[in-house]
């Protein structure tokens, strides 16, 4: 039995060639134009959009370029393997968001995680701040005050996140924070510990994470990151089987909050 798929909905494109980009690209992560498939021609595809023709092949370029699409002399533009796509693009993470999410997206995404967060964790520990423990701090006692399964509480969950990476002081890590900001803010919504043993538990390995960096101990901050990780992962595995489109807030819902 396959799990069902979460569709969180995130930006809206703001030019005729992104909406196009955005419209196409969705339907290949969604697997309307499976890979290998080769796209409708320009003709149909123009008329399918009502756009002219540079407009359409500069979304082509676009997602060309996004590792989606690859054209070819006598054959026409073909989607590409999934494993050419560029997931950390921006917009290709959020077009993931937009298909909807499952459970193989999100064990890629926990296992792009255990690869960096511990070792920025560890990281923090030599370099923070007092700015950085100032900004833990106050991401912590978000969490505190707000719901389990609120918007603000995902919100105060991936702020503690990046401060971590940034306070790692290292560049690649602080990139690599922001790049996946959007999933790990939808991966936080899903994974919202309602029952009040997850959320203490929440709470209290988060803690040890802050507490760890304000004492210097790289190595238990690590693995206070790691159980963190796999905690929420443990939390994906019933949620995405039983959630539906629509059943979780939506990232312009918590833009407006």
């Amino acid at each position: 039995m396959t799990s069902r798929i979460v569709v969180i909905p995130t930006r809206r494109a703001h030019s005729n060639h992104a909406e196009v980009a955005q419209s196409i690209g969705i339907d290949i992560i969604a697997g309307r134009y499976g890979e290998g498939t080769r796209l409708p021609g320009d003709a149909e595809m123009i008329a399918m959009f009502g756009v002219s023709r540079p407009v359409l092949r500069e979304s082509v370029k676009t997602l060309v370029a996004k590792g989606l699409l690859t054209t070819k002399a006598r054959v026409g533009t073909v989607v590409r393997e999934r494993t050419a796509w560029n997931m950390f693009d921006a917009d290709v993470l959020a077009w993931h968001l937009d298909a909807g999410i499952d459970k193989r997206f999100l064990n890629d995404l926990a296992e792009i995680r255990l690869a960096v967060e511990p070792r920025a964790a560890g990281l923090a520990a030599g370099q923070r701040s007092e700015a950085d423990l100032a900004e833990l701090r106050r991401s912590m006692e978000r969490m505190r005050l707000e719901a389990s399964d609120s918007v603000g509480f995902a919100d105060a969950d991936l702020a503690l996140h990046v401060a971590v990476a940034r306070a790692s002081g290292n560049l690649f890590m602080r990139s690599i924070g922001h790049v996946i900001e959007a999933a790990l803010r939808a991966s936080f919504l899903l994974s919202a510990p309602v029952e009040p043993e997850d959320r203490d538990t929440v709470l209290l390995w988060h803690q040890k994470i802050v507490d760890a960096i304000a004492a210097g101990d790289a190595a238990t901050a690590s693995e206070a990151m790691i159980y963190v990780i796999h905690n929420g992962m443990r939390r994906h595995e019933g949620a995405v089987t039983v959630a539906a489109p629509g059943e979780l807030p939506s990232a312009e819902a918590g833009e407006k909050s």
